[in-house]
């Protein structure tokens, strides 16, 4: 809480909500034997060989939002789970790049159904996945999301 704000911040309700949302991405994935975060790597991995894209995992880092080193982490697992190959990117040595296997894009389509289900039962309050106030609340989140980090934090004078 801030001082200005007798209530709890909308920081707050944002690291709850986003919480609250792994908490029932994992529950729900733990028969597919995925967590949110192995989820969103699949998940986008994907999307992104739809679209043409084989990522190299710091593109996909760089696409999901999350460190390097976790993606590198993720997908060593993912490899040993037989969802994912990492290949050397011959252009490039030091970086690997990722593919889903034909495992990993079977589950991965399973996973998306499920995950969309549970955004479906999520939006719910706001009239489901397709009402303007969702459209409306994801223009918001994304608003927030394109605002970079500061790298330090300035001193007060």
């Amino acid at each position: 809480m801030s001082e200005s704000s007798p209530g709890p911040t909308p920081g707050f309700y944002v690291w709850r909500l986003a919480n609250k949302w792994r908490v029932a991405v994992d529950r729900a994935l733990a028969p597919l034997d995925l967590t949110h975060a192995k989820y969103a790597l699949v998940a986008s991995l994907y999307g992104m060989r739809r679209a043409g894209e084989q990522p190299s995992q710091r593109q996909l880092a760089d696409h999901t939002g999350m460190e390097a080193l976790y993606v590198s982490k993720l997908a060593r697992a993912l490899e040993s789970d037989g969802l994912v190959e990492r290949t050397r990117d011959p252009r490039d040595p030091r970086a690997m790049r990722l593919a889903l296997t034909e495992r990993g894009e079977a589950v991965a389509r399973e996973a998306i159904v499920v995950v969309q289900e549970l955004l479906q039962q999520l939006l719910e309050p706001l009239g489901g996945l397709d009402s303007p106030r969702t459209r409306a609340f994801t223009d918001e989140l994304l608003t927030l999301l394109d605002v970079p980090l500061a790298t330090t934090r300035e001193a007060s004078p």
